[in-house]
């Protein structure tokens, strides 16, 4: 793949300056930039979805592009998981063009008969990229290796669990038999097993492969270069190794740049001292003082620039009161879908100011736990009591609390909060001036995840529902909100894959799903569980 001076302007601000690299055909690039750099946008242009102002994007040859989105659009929810899957290779389609073309052969003109061949054989060429004969085995291997339980293959696609989803969603882009993949964040949701699975996989996959992502121990695993995008020069760098490798290239870049700009600035004043000195002399001196001039302009017009120190999200959260000494007991609930429990006989309690893991595979009830103790789902028997001083905040794995037809600021509007305020919280969380009034449904998934982080600022709760909150989130921003709610003074009970926020909250306790049995959290523990549940 080559880029060649590539321009592209979005609304007022510039993605890329005649920004160009070359990427080979084999290799598995990790794409890393601050937010908004233009990482995303990338993966659009590389579609065809957003066309350059100007310069190219191309492949030596036409390549067939695989694209897993951070968010799953454009899936039939009402569709059946088995035909959803299915029809990632169109194998049934092309038999019926197939048919079609050979019964039009045996009533056609001459013409026609070389117009059908040709027609045939493209059809044929498919058929055998596909591996038609072997596709169905192709797919159950997919299907066992990835644990997916094949009582979910008869479900619609809008009964899975968010990391059902995107098990499902990365099963059918695997699937498809793609020679690029192109992934944004593909670990979000994940559970432990699928994501060991993914991440070798990806190892051996042997077409090229970019990568957008915020994991960083999942990027040291399968990258050997990283691709750097850069909002302050809007150009587009490529380093060899993993993302380990280029962060200490940075750093060593960064120190160097640094030396330079601070000799360039100790020249600059010893010129301009000549030339306010000698500027109006007369003779010999005012001939150095114009050469110096000269020497001043030269300097300034290739001046090296400071990167910009982009400002990082500020989170301050407290709650209103102190919460009961236990805020919550859960006694002997069962719950579950179409007669069928997947939470049975589960009681637990929580003590005042602890820190509750819920862990298990996809699909296990884990998103669905919160739903019930944030009283949006009702046990079907048991019940779940809460202390008289308990006030809730919950954090929606899809962001399910945000209304997309309202602004950032009419959704996080509360009783009690004067415009100036929200809005000052929705700086804290960099969102200033006019963007506020942006409609929610047109923001990226990072964006999303900081309004949902500001409702859960603003509500002041004593016990935080935190269902994923790190996923479509920057490393920085992951690493502020994990040492933010290690000092927060009230009760949190989450669900999370991402070990080194876990390890950041400091977690007492751990359920572990669908077993119910709770345990004291330590990291072993965790991998020793997992490893039984395989």
């Amino acid at each position: 793949m080559r880029a060649d001076k590539i321009n592209l302007t979005l609304g007022n601000e510039r993605i890329y300056e005649d920004a160009a690299f070359y990427l080979n055909e084999k290799d598995r690039v990790g794409i890393v930039g601050v937010n908004g750099a233009g990482k995303t946008t990338l993966f659009k242009v590389i579609l065809g979805e957003i066309p350059l102002d100007s310069g190219t994007i191309s492949f030596e040859r036409k390549r067939r592009i695989g694209y897993l989105e951070q968010e799953m659009h454009g899936i039939d929810l009402e569709c059946n998981v088995l035909d959803y899957l299915l029809k990632a290779r169109p194998i049934e389609e092309l038999r019926k063009k197939q048919v079609s073309f050979y019964e039009k052969l045996t009533q056609c003109t001459l013409e026609q008969t070389k117009k059908y061949m040709k027609e045939l054989g493209k059809i044929e060429d498919l058929l055998e990229y596909y591996d038609c004969y072997h596709a169905e085995n192709i797919l159950f291997e997919f299907i066992e290796k990835m644990k997916i339980d094949p009582s979910l293959l008869d479900k619609k696609v809008k009964e899975l669990s968010g990391g059902q989803k995107s098990k499902l969603a990365f099963l059918h882009l695997l699937y498809s038999n793609p020679e690029v993949l192109l992934l944004d964040e593909p670990t979000n949701h994940l559970d432990a097993s699928t994501k060991e699975f993914i991440t070798e996989y990806l190892k051996n996959y042997k077409g090229m492969l970019l990568v957008i992502s915020h994991d960083v121990p999942f990027l040291n695993a399968i990258v050997d270069q990283i691709l750097y995008v850069d909002k302050t020069t809007h150009k587009i760098n490529v380093y060899k190794g993993n993302y380990d490798d280029f962060m200490r290239r940075r750093e060593m870049q960064k120190i160097e740049k640094e030396r330079q700009i601070k000799k360039q600035e100790e020249e600059e004043q010893k010129l301009r001292k000549v030339v306010l000195k000698y500027s109006n002399s007369s003779g010999k001196r005012k001939r150095m003082a114009e050469s110096k001039e000269k020497a001043l302009k030269k300097l300034e017009k290739n001046r090296i620039e400071r990167e910009i120190t982009y400002k990082t999200v500020q989170l301050n959260i407290k709650p209103e009161r102190d919460g009961s000494k236990i805020p919550l007991k859960v006694n002997n609930i069962y719950f579950g879908y179409n007669e069928v429990d997947i939470i049975k006989n589960l009681s637990f309690l929580i003590q005042n100011k602890e820190r509750f893991l819920i862990i298990g595979e996809n699909g296990v009830g884990k998103s669905t736990l919160l739903k019930l103790l944030v009283g949006e789902n009702k046990p079907r028997e048991g019940n779940i009591w809460y202390g008289s001083k308990t006030d809730i905040a919950y954090y929606a794995q899809e962001q399910e609390s945000l209304d997309p037809e309202k602004t950032i600021l009419e959704n996080v509007d509360m009783k009690g909060y004067s415009e100036k305020e929200l809005r000052t919280i929705l700086g804290n969380f960099l969102f200033f001036k006019e963007e506020v009034f942006k409609k929610v449904g047109v923001l990226s998934p990072g964006e999303k995840a900081r309004v949902a982080l500001a409702k859960i600022i603003l509500k002041k709760a004593n016990l935080l529902l935190l269902d994923e909150p790190t996923n479509h989130l920057d490393v920085e921003t992951q690493r502020i909100i994990g040492e933010n709610f290690k000092n927060y003074e009230g009760t949190i009970i989450m669900v999370s894959h991402n070990p080194a926020f876990v390890e950041s909250v400091g977690v007492n306790r751990m359920l572990f799903l669908p077993k119910g049995k709770i345990m004291n959290y330590s990291k072993e523990l965790v991998i020793e569980m997992k490893e039984k549940n395989k």
